[in-house]
């Protein structure tokens, strides 16, 4: 038989790939494990759906990577002195974003400050977790994302530290929308635009260690970059740019969530999977719309006058 149905002739048990992506025994006892991770699933979609569209908006992917591995060094020093991962991953995550924010002004700047940032950051979690001597799986965690260990007070830390961004994100939205599409002209109507672009950094730090805790500092992108570019590509609409993004973020994260709950596999390959299908179907819808295009374009006797630009 081929290796996807494969059984141990021993015992019977399914050890075939498929048996270890999707298994759903028992999932009804499982599922009452993950409800504080099912809560905190949406509390990162929300996150990351709304500060992705600023991402997306200010050119900053490379930014949310590089912050990721400042938190990840963060979190494995916490892990190795035996303190709270979540304010490790939140500290690193901040020293990284003021670091970016102050130092990297101009794009260029920018982009050679994270080049450095990175590989430190990387360096010193490996370091860390190489002189870790506890539980495997604490490390492995890290780096790809866990959905059971959501405790009450690693909880307590992520409802937390979303409100401030929420809260953060809700103040500065409409300046920093201004800031973003057109920085001369905001800085032109005094829009203190090198202060919007700090507190921002700031702001992203947080949300990337917020993600961090979930899907892991290698793959925190499919919450922080793709639902914002999968909902980028069917709309330009400054109100339906974050609700679709927090959406799609939302069925990647919660869908990731409920399908890794089945496995003996890391929650990180279902959110990153299912963030790339929806942005691939986004993809589709964009170029379906660009083939009508030119028929639209050419009009008919219906069609009503002055619609293009």
């Amino acid at each position: 038989m081929g290796l996807g149905f494969r059984l141990l002739a021993d015992g019977g048990e399914d050890t075939s790939i498929w048996h270890q992506i999707f298994n759903f025994e028992n999932y009804g006892e499982l599922l009452g494990l993950v409800q504080n991770s099912l809560i905190a699933g949406v509390l990162l979609g929300l996150v990351g759906g709304l500060a992705g569209v600023f991402v997306i908006m200010r050119d900053l992917p490379f930014a949310v990577h590089g912050i990721s591995e400042l938190s990840f060094a963060g979190a494995s020093a916490a892990l190795l002195l035996g303190v709270n991962i979540v304010a490790g991953s939140i500290a690193g995550s901040l020293i990284a974003a003021a670091a970016i924010g102050v130092l990297g002004v101009r794009a260029r700047d920018r982009n050679s400050v994270i080049g450095i940032i990175m590989p430190f950051g990387l360096g010193l979690g490996v370091l860390f977790l190489s002189l870790y001597k506890g539980r495997a799986a604490n490390k492995f965690g890290i780096l790809t994302g866990q959905i059971i260990a959501v405790g009450t007070p690693q909880m307590a830390w992520l409802v937390g530290t979303s409100v401030v961004v929420l809260l953060a994100l809700a103040v500065v939205w409409k300046p920093l929308t201004f800031a973003s599409v057109d920085p001369e002209v905001a800085e032109a109507r005094g829009v203190p635009a090198r202060t919007l672009s700090l507190t921002f950094m700031l702001v992203l730090g947080l949300a990337v260690a917020l993600c961090v805790q979930i899907v892991g500092a290698l793959l925190v992108l499919a919450l922080l970059v793709t639902p914002a570019a999968a909902a980028a590509r069917i709309t330009a609409s400054p109100v339906l740019l974050p609700v679709l993004s927090v959406v799609f973020a939302l069925c990647a994260m919660e869908g990731g969530i409920l399908l890794a709950l089945g496995s003996t596999l890391p929650i990180s390959p279902y959110v990153t999977t299912l963030a790339f299908v929806i942005y691939l179907g986004c993809r589709l819808v964009e170029a379906r719309r660009t083939q009508r295009a030119p028929r639209t374009a050419l009009g008919s006797p219906g069609d009503p006058v002055g619609t293009h630009t």
